[in-house]
């Protein structure tokens, strides 16, 4: 792009300002945020209390952990093709693409995939839990077929995740650093855009093919009486998506190309871009309504990390690189964030979840989980490499924090020391746990930076 065109992008920003009735500073605001205050549905939290506490406490602390060798790599295999249709176009636009890690970058720890401070230790600890689950097979049989009851197990092992995890031993799978690939607004819209999430929303959410979702065509409210009359299941995993879907919508206005020149590019907030995906008039009273089901989001989340933290108390449990002072640092940091995850006064009560006839809510959790995965699926679809990275990422680690919420049984049985076979996180599930959280934690402090702008607008 030519150095003058770069230039003029904030003048034509000025000039593509929603055409909405203009009023009293403040009234811009208002638009955007008038709904968002207060209780949120189906919770006892408030808006206020999650702002003070994600934007003055937990988002400083979270994103120096984020920072860490052992959280900015992620490995991800974004060659593996669309497995619902015929996807051979791919994002021509150069901020799309994806710059790999090369291997020698990567902490020696972190390619190695151990979690101990000695390699020998680590091999015999991979001996021992292999000969524990073959203990109960008979050692007569052939090499096949114990390789088989491995698979079985692994099999097994899997039923409690909510997403399609890629295969980090592919040779298509690479580590990525997320530092050096930030989640932004990359030019990724139009139909193919489009047509992930409409593949989402209406294939996944749980809703009859007659009743459409709001903006569809224009029948919104047909779509909040059919939401209102649901289990709270089902309204829950609708509110997850529209608010994950929003968080992104968030990161992308936040971090907008404001100028491309020959001698810099400047990224920064751009305020027409989020009205036109937030502001009440604008999207026919919507807006608001996705900003509140970010919160809901914010909310689980967090009851994911509160809950999960016996599994990162254990002394044994190490967040290993191979540099053992920052690792106990960063340990340490987590516990912290943790610790102050679980303190957060107005959680959210997840027992009210796959409650009543057991049968019925065995099969309830079922179809939640498959429908999650389904979606985990729908990213390899996604046109934009950069796009597909942080969409993969970002539905594993809610995914992730489901299963802790769902496992919470079985946290609870993790023995202080030793194996926990009961339950299990990957280094990618940590990975993406903690990265997913932080992108929501930063859309609510980018709500609040958005606010004072919009709080100055006529």
């Amino acid at each position: 792009m030519a150095a003058s065109s770069g230039l003029l992008l904030p003048v034509l920003a000025t000039f593509l300002l929603p055409v909405v009735a203009r009023g009293q500073p403040g009234a811009a605001e208002r638009r955007c945020f008038c709904q968002v205050t207060g209780h949120l549905d189906d919770c006892t939290c408030d808006v206020e209390t999650i702002d003070a506490f994600n934007n003055y406490k937990l988002f400083p602390r979270l994103n120096e952990l984020l920072e860490s060798d052992y959280f900015r790599y992620y490995k991800v295999n974004l060659k593996k093709p669309c497995p619902f249709w015929n996807h051979n176009s791919h994002c021509g636009i150069r901020d799309c693409a994806v710059k790999p890690c090369p291997s020698d970058k990567v902490p020696d720890g972190i390619r190695s995939g151990s979690y101990k401070y000695s390699e020998e230790a680590n091999s015999l600890a991979e001996e021992c839990e292999e000969a524990k689950r073959l203990g109960a097979v008979d050692g007569s049989l052939s090499e096949e077929t114990q390789q088989a009851v491995l698979q079985w197990t692994r099999h097994d092992d899997s039923s409690d995740s909510f997403c399609e995890a890629d295969d980090i031993y592919s040779p298509d799978a690479e580590y990525v650093d997320l530092l050096l690939n930030p989640e932004r607004y990359t030019g990724y819209k139009g139909p193919d855009a489009w047509k992930i999430w409409n593949s989402i929303y209406e294939e996944n959410c749980f809703k009859p093919h007659n009743v459409k979702r709001p903006l569809a065509s224009g029948r919104g409210h047909m779509f909040y009486k059919w939401l209102k009359g649901v289990c709270v299941e089902k309204r829950a995993f609708y509110k997850l998506i529209s608010g994950l879907h929003a968080s992104i919508n968030i990161h992308l206005s936040a971090r907008y190309l404001l100028q491309d020149t020959w001698s810099e590019k400047k990224w920064g907030p751009n305020v027409t871009e989020f009205q036109q995906r937030f502001d009440e008039v604008l999207t026919r009273g919507e807006g608001p309504r996705r900003l509140k089901n970010l919160y809901f989001l914010y909310l689980i989340e967090l009851r994911a990390l509160s809950k999960v933290l016996p599994f990162f108390e254990r002394p044994g449990f190490q967040l290993y690189t191979g540099n053992k002072s920052q690792d106990v640092e960063v340990k340490n940091l987590l516990l912290e964030i943790l610790r102050l995850a679980k303190s957060f006064p107005l959680h959210f009560d997840e027992n009210s979840f796959f409650a009543g006839n057991k049968k019925e809510a065995a099969k309830l959790k079922e179809e939640f989980r498959l429908h999650f995965k389904n979606i985990s699926k729908i990213m390899d679809c996604v046109g934009c490499f950069k796009c597909r990275l942080w969409g993969k990422l970002q539905t594993q680690g809610l995914g992730t924090a489901l299963k802790i919420l769902f496992s919470e049984n079985l946290i609870e049985k993790i023995p202080e020391s030793g194996p926990s076979y009961g339950f299990q996180l990957t280094r990618q599930e940590i990975v993406a746990l903690f990265n997913a959280f932080g992108r929501i934690s930063t859309s609510v402090r980018e709500l609040e930076n958005f606010r004072n702008i919009l709080r100055d607008m006529r």
